[in-house]
């Protein structure tokens, strides 16, 4: 595996990057909002937690994308945690059935009150509203303070390399703190 080493300055090659982070699994996640700018939803990989005091998240979309728009104005957002078994849904939300079908929401069981952003069935949900948006780069960077959860299937869907995976339990559960 060759190492790609800058001096102190120099940025690190775009393909360098991206090829390193393709080697970083993470989960497959679908954020929804709902509000002024209307209904939308997109597959999303950068999420994570920032504090639990307050419960707090942060979502990374690409600042010149329909969803990053609609968030910012509608200024709320759900994450929706995929189950194992929802490729489809995680598909469809990256668009890959745009060129036949309207709604990506069309047929996808989604519950939640009318104007708030559509939680998807099955999926561990994180939904609240916009604390605070950050440009960094080519993304915008949405800190969520968390009003709603809900865990949901075991199994959530990952994504590793180009390719959907499914977590295999290796040991006990490890409670961390």
């Amino acid at each position: 595996m060759p190492a790609c080493q800058q001096k102190a300055g120099t940025e690190v090659p775009r393909d360098a990057f991206i090829r390193a982070m393709r080697m970083v699994a993470s989960s497959v996640t679908v954020v929804t909002t709902d509000g002024v700018a209307g209904r939308h939803g997109a597959t999303v990989s950068a999420f994570t937690s920032v504090s639990a005091d307050p419960p707090t998240i942060l979502v990374c979309l690409r600042a010149d994308s329909r969803i990053a728009q609609a968030v910012e104005a509608n200024g709320q957002l759900c994450v929706n945690v995929l189950p194992s078994e929802s490729r489809a849904i995680a598909d469809r939300f990256a668009g890959k059935d745009d060129t036949w079908l309207e709604d990506r929401f069309s047929g996808i069981e989604c519950f939640g009150r009318p104007g708030a952003a559509p939680q998807i069935d099955g999926a561990t949900i994180f939904a609240g509203s916009v604390e605070q948006s950050v440009l960094s780069g080519s993304h915008r960077i949405f800190i969520i303070r968390i009003a709603t959860v809900r865990e949901g299937m075991d199994q959530p869907l990952t994504y590793l390399d180009g390719a959907y995976h499914r977590v295999v339990r290796d040991a006990a559960p490890v409670r961390i703190s």
